[in-house]
């Protein structure tokens, strides 16, 4: 082992003490203090706006150096609405119930005592993410106001944004009376951090990585702290054959150009072949205006022609995050729900119909985190979900599915009252 690595994993598990610390007297706070708190840190971030966006350029600039393609720059770039939106997060999640000390399911047993159960905080959470700033504000709250502590670990290509963020908090904490240790946003970009984080068991019960494929998958296979994770957002909309023509329209340009680079952006379009004729060319031709990339099947291109180009295996397959969409024409609604458990990746999928009984199986047997009907794929948000924020969107099964929010950073403890009873 090097020297610049010791010296890592000593800082790291320095950090983790730290936390583990914070995490005992942050689950004892009431929930005045976790909001003040919160409020604190909205009101800096939006006294201190000018500096986060001089700080935010720095990584603008670096990130242009690089070579940064257009979807990571565009997760990188604070723009005052984005600054605004952290804000907004974060006063929403002032005006969310504190779920730390509920007790729920109470019912008395036949020995007389009465047992239920208690949602508590999970401790300290390790957040391993890329490229987007705004985590830093949205991960911060989520796991304050759920009783957490927090390591965060954002990506080197926005270490200048996250730092000040990360100062905004700090001054949040103390001015609320609270540790600033609660919430620790790790100062090394070396990787190394990253290894130490994901072995340290004793400081750090949970980790979130959100990032690229390659990312979660290392932490997935290398971790010793349980996983929170997602690895691909290949969401679909399908468009039957009995829907609503300007619904489907509407929903199928939101849900991919509304914004390319986040995980809940249309990858593929299915079509019902019964429509395909009728949906596809006023599609196509606003997709090419906006400068969607089209890749088909073998029926689209008859369909389109030159306007799209031949889709191979691998498109159907992918998380371009980019301005590209592979559309594929289906026979019907058993076909679309074939395709999506195939090839989806259990993240965010929707239907267009006025069918209810086809909306009811789509919802059904389509195994993904969130199933729609008649809406944008871009809905799949915890801001949107009313959750203030969110973590991340788990594709997992165990702990939490969906957008980790507030409820999804606790665990729970049963608890049992009694006036004397003995077991006989």
């Amino acid at each position: 082992m090097s020297e610049s690595i010791q010296d890592v994993a000593l800082y790291m598990h320095e950090v983790g003490r730290q936390a583990r610390a914070a995490s005992r007297v942050l689950a004892r706070a009431s929930s005045q203090e976790k909001n003040a708190a919160l409020n604190a840190i909205a009101d800096d971030l939006d006294r201190n706006h000018i500096a986060l966006a001089s700080a935010n350029k720095k990584d603008l600039a670096a990130g242009a150096a690089k070579g940064l393609d257009s979807a990571l720059m565009d997760r990188l770039e604070l723009t005052r609405a984005r600054i605004n939106g952290m804000i907004n997060g974060l006063r929403q999640i002032v005006s969310l119930p504190d779920p730390i000390g509920s007790i729920f399911d109470m019912n008395y047993l036949p020995s007389g005592i009465q047992v239920g159960r208690m949602r508590v905080p999970l401790g300290v959470v390790g957040i391993i993410y890329e490229s987007r700033p705004n985590v830093t504000a949205d991960a911060a709250a989520l796991c304050l106001k759920s009783g957490n502590a927090t390591v965060l670990r954002g990506g080197s290509e926005a270490f200048h944004s996250n730092q000040a963020i990360a100062e905004s908090i700090r001054t949040g904490l103390r001015q609320a009376g609270l540790p600033p240790d609660a919430v620790q946003v790790v100062t090394t970009t070396d990787r190394a951090a990253v290894g130490s984080m994901i072995t340290m068991p004793e400081y750090i019960d949970v980790i979130i990585p959100r990032g690229g494929k390659s990312l979660i998958e290392r932490i997935s296979k290398e971790a010793r702290v349980p996983v929170i994770k997602h690895l691909d957002g290949i969401c679909h909309v399908y468009i039957d054959d009995q829907a609503d023509s300007k619904k489907a329209y509407d929903i199928a340009i939101n849900a991919k150009t509304q914004r390319y680079g986040t995980c809940n952006t249309m990858e593929t379009l299915l079509v019902a072949e019964g429509v395909a004729e009728k949906m596809l060319p006023r599609l196509a031709a606003t997709f090419l205006e906006k400068g969607v990339e089209l890749r088909g099947c073998p029926t689209t291109c008859r369909l389109l022609g030159a306007e799209v180009n031949p889709a191979d295996d691998q498109d159907w397959d992918t998380e371009y995050l980019a301005p590209i969409l592979s559309i594929r024409v289906v026979p019907d609604l058993d076909a679309a729900i074939d395709h999506i458990n195939r090839h989806g990746s259990q993240h965010t999928d929707s239907i267009v119909t006025e069918n209810y009984t086809r909306a009811r199986r789509f919802l059904a047997e389509v195994d993904s985190s969130s199933v729609m009907v008649n809406a944008s794929t871009r809905f799949a948000d915890g801001f949107e979900y009313g959750l203030g924020a969110e973590i991340g969107i788990s594709t997992d099964k165990f702990h939490a599915r969906g957008p980790v929010g507030l409820e999804g950073l606790t665990s729970v403890k049963y608890i049992v009252l009694g006036d004397g009873h003995i077991r006989k």
